[in-house]
């Protein structure tokens, strides 16, 4: 469904190159909004900001590319963990330093520093939001053995309760979406091939819906954690 150009928003999506960051810049832009994502490789759809969000200069890159341009939604939908993470083939033991060092910053230092160079720019927007990945594994007592990853999501979602208090009066919604396995193209082929079991992953469709209605809200409304969890049944 398009949209008409008063109703059109400009989005920045970061993790725009594959799996549900593509999938979600896709589903924006289809919609008629305007979409600028940032990834180190170029994505399949809209405009692009090559950058490391793993860097400093990385994330300096992405602030200085949006300049003063009004932004309605800042989606951080990017992510890494470690190697053979999810599988049997993890090992806390064989994982090295650098590997958790490189997971935290992408995972949880990027998304809080974005945060902070974007939010003048959100704050020009009649009810801007700020989205976040987070997964089931930052949830109290659903740890899993990537300590690295567990431990980005757990702190995720305290710096996205924090930065709720900071911004709140600029109006800014701060969220974070935890899913199960979501139908990525790559979860997908995990599950042909054996790496993850046999199950049903969550539809992108779903996904998509979620944040379309996290998008949809007034300023008024604020919305914590959203939990999507597989249906077994």
């Amino acid at each position: 469904m398009s949209v008409s150009p008063k109703t059109m928003k400009f989005f920045l999506v970061v993790g725009a190159s594959r799996g549900i960051g593509a999938s979600v810049t896709q589903h924006l832009i289809e919609q008629g909004h305007s979409v600028v994502g940032v990834s180190r490789t170029k994505p399949p759809f809209g405009e692009w900001i090559q950058a490391d969000v793993s860097t400093h200069d990385g994330i300096s890159m992405v602030c200085e590319a949006i300049g003063d341009r009004p932004l309605d939604g800042f989606l951080y939908l990017g992510g890494v963990w470690e190697e053979g993470a999810f599988t049997d083939a993890f090992s806390f033991e064989n994982s090295s330093d650098a590997e958790t060092r490189l997971v935290l910053s992408v995972n949880l230092i990027a998304p809080i520093e974005l945060s902070r160079g974007i939010a003048k720019n959100l704050a020009l927007t009649e009810s801007p939001r700020a989205i976040f990945i987070g997964a089931l594994s930052g949830l109290d007592h659903s740890a899993t053995p990537e300590v690295a990853n567990t431990a980005s999501k757990f702190g995720l979602r305290g710096a996205v309760q924090a930065l709720r208090l900071v911004y709140r009066r600029k109006k800014i919604g701060f969220t974070v979406i935890n899913p199960g396995n979501v139908a990525t193209l790559e979860v997908q082929k995990d599950i042909e091939e054996g790496r993850f079991p046999e199950q049903a992953p969550i539809p992108l469709d779903d996904l998509c819906k979620t944040i379309d209605w996290i998008l949809s809200l007034s300023a008024l409304t604020e919305v914590g954690d959203v939990n999507l969890i597989q249906n077994e049944g």
